[in-house]
């Protein structure tokens, strides 16, 4: 009988020439459950999810191999490589519809690794997949912290810590502009024997680029570059788009048809990439990702464009020396607080953001309190940003306003609402909540917002999307007052809406005006009437206007 240790030996080589099926075949046949050693079974678990990483099935059986596989070694290297994959593989599980993933299980399993295995990064990456899906910011700042700590991330690790600490209402901008200059520390900078130099050439126009991952039709971030890309002045400016990932090209033909090229780098390894946008000689480069989605962010610190500027997907510092400019607006970063961003502050007059609005008829919608003889509240905000503390602030709205209902809704799958789930029902209101998941039709997605009174901001880090498509739908948006770009987001959005009677100063505050709203029938009537009728005149769907604001500021840094 072969031992497990040599049996490991003898199917690398079959592993390496990917005959997944036959390394099932061998140790199924071979060996008992007992006789299989860590290896075996990761082996076993690793061939599997590479047959059938879409199959149920499969991936279920996997996540069986690999628990076993830590459970008889859990002490071992061979051990933390199984509950590795055990944790990456439960986190695929849970994305299939009906399954039952026990994350409290897998915590318990880490929390008992011994210290010089529970500090590797392998683990600490799986571990954050979890908190991912569970949209717990703490869990995942926690485990890439360790990550930084052990002194093997990469730059992604470090935008991941930076965007998760947008979450956290104790982590200052002076702690954002400090980890910024980091993170600028950390990148890779190339040889510049192996980059195309920048150009001195002078363009016939001011040649603009905008590099994103996001541009692939039903993102956001569309609706707010196509307000641009739709209304600037084609006789003094040339506008390329470079996406980093271009997936369903039909459905971004809408945006990248307004662009003079769109140039697809996602592909291309960084070098090839940087070297591909280099050779455009752009005048400005616009970030719109920041330390969010499949970034570039290492382009930065090498410099791709004459001037660099960072915009929309990230609202707070990047901290890299060589970008250079942030655009904002005078509700979001105060004059005094511009030693808090490494980049110099372009301010626009009214609005950092101008939303493009919808191909279809706006209709009033009657406050639905008349009808359901009760008030409800909502937010389509991305549950991350639903952290314990919103939760909390939310519930004691529940319980001020007499039969108040609230409706949440996000795009993921349910897995994302577990932990808001537990909190509502500790606090004892889960059975006023009301939950949705993805809906693929936009009207649908739209037409939810008829069912809701007023939309509840998340803070610290505020909505933007979301905020624009409720008051597009004529549904005010009570926010709370920030601390710095991200957290006062709702705050500028209200005040180009003259709707300050809709910001809070804090949560006690927060809590007053939602009862407040819904006691007073006749103010929030008239209030709700105000936001419909004003809204599509006002800065935040303004485009034209916008447009010329945007592109005068890119005019005057050239």
């Amino acid at each position: 009988m072969v031992s497990a240790k040599d049996l490991e030996l003898k199917l690398q080589d079959l592993y390496k020439k990917k005959k997944y099926s036959e390394i099932i075949f061998q140790i199924t046949s071979r060996t008992t459950e007992e006789e299989r050693n860590a290896g075996l079974f990761v082996l076993l678990g690793i061939s599997r999810m590479s047959l059938g990483l879409k199959d149920k099935n499969q991936v279920s059986l996997a996540v069986q191999d690999f628990k076993k596989g830590y459970l008889k070694d859990s002490e071992s290297v061979g051990g933390l490589n199984a509950l590795t994959n055990f944790v990456l593989t439960s986190s695929i599980l849970s994305d299939f519809e009906n399954t039952n993933v026990d994350f409290d299980e897998i915590k318990s399993f880490y929390q008992v690794l011994p210290k010089h295995l529970k500090d590797q990064r392998p683990i600490n990456i799986a571990m954050s997949t979890i908190y991912s899906r569970l949209s717990d910011y703490k869990g995942m700042v926690f485990h890439i912290e360790k990550i930084i700590k052990s002194k093997e991330f990469i730059a992604q690790d470090l935008c991941n810590y930076g965007y998760w600490r947008c979450f956290d209402k104790n982590w200052t901008q002076s702690k954002f502009l400090e980890f910024g200059q980091f993170v600028n520390e950390n990148l890779s900078e190339y040889s510049q024997k192996d980059i195309v130099p920048l150009s001195d050439k002078k363009n016939e126009k001011i040649r603009v680029g905008f590099l994103s991952a996001d541009i692939n039709g039903s993102h956001s971030i569309n609706y707010f570059l196509k307000t641009v890309l739709e209304n600037y002045d084609k006789k003094n400016f040339e506008i390329i788009l470079f996406t980093n990932r271009l997936k369903d090209e039909k459905t971004a033909e809408r945006i990248t048809n307004l662009a003079s090229k769109t140039i697809d780098v996602g592909k291309l390894d960084n070098l090839r990439a940087f070297n591909t946008i280099r050779k455009f000689n752009l005048d400005i480069m616009i970030d719109i990702m920041g330390y969010t989605s499949r970034n570039r962010i290492e382009f930065y610190k090498n410099r791709l464009a004459k001037k660099q500027v960072i915009w929309m997907g990230y609202c707070n510092t990047s901290g890299l020396e060589n970008m250079d400019y942030i655009i904002t607006d005078p509700n979001l970063i105060y004059e005094n607080e511009k030693n808090l961003y490494s980049e110099k502050v372009i301010y626009l007059p009214e609005i950092w953001n101008c939303h493009c609005g919808f191909d279809f008829e706006r209709k009033e919608n009657p406050p639905p309190f008349i009808n359901n003889k009760y008030f409800t509240f909502g937010s389509f905000n991305n549950p991350s940003k639903m952290t314990d503390d919103v939760l909390n602030c939310w519930s004691n709205i529940l319980k001020k306003v007499k039969g108040s209902k609230l409706i949440i809704k996000c795009s993921s799958k349910k897995r994302k609402f577990d932990r808001i789930e537990k909190i509502f029902k500790k606090n004892g209101v889960l059975d006023s909540v009301s939950f949705y998941y993805r809906i693929d039709k936009l009207e649908d997605h739209l037409n939810l917002y008829r069912k809701i009174d007023v939309a509840l901001d998340t803070f610290p880090y505020n909505g933007v999307t979301t905020s624009f498509e409720a008051i597009w739908m004529g549904v005010p948006v009570l926010t709370m007052a920030g601390y710095n770009f991200n957290s006062r987001c709702g705050e500028s959005i209200n005040k180009n809406l003259n709707m300050e009677q809709l910001i809070a100063k804090d949560e006690d505050d927060y809590v007053d005006k939602a009862v407040g709203l819904s006691n007073n029938h006749n103010e929030y009537i008239s209030l709700r009437k105000s936001v419909f009728t004003d809204s599509t005149e006002s800065p935040l769907f303004n485009r034209k206007k916008f447009s010329e604001n945007f592109f005068k500021s890119l005019k005057e840094i050239v």
